[in-house]
């Protein structure tokens, strides 16, 4: 039994330059993903506005005593 194999040039594991320029690029889409995602998700759960917050006079930047 005789096994026929070519050499594949544009193999990932044959040549060093492409595949680190494969892993570079995959690199960089993973960190702009989450990058991406982080802020979306800032914005998602960001601060809506100043809520009502019932307030103590006597605990106020010039109180108010009885």
């Amino acid at each position: 039994m005789e096994h026929n194999t070519v050499e594949n040039k544009s193999d990932f594991t044959g040549s060093w330059v492409s595949s680190s320029r494969f892993l570079f690029y995959v690199t960089i889409f993973c960190l702009l993903s989450f990058v991406l995602g982080g802020c979306y998700n800032l914005f998602k759960h960001r601060y809506k506005g100043k809520p009502e917050v019932a307030v103590p006079e006597n605990t106020l930047y010039n109180p108010k005593y009885k």
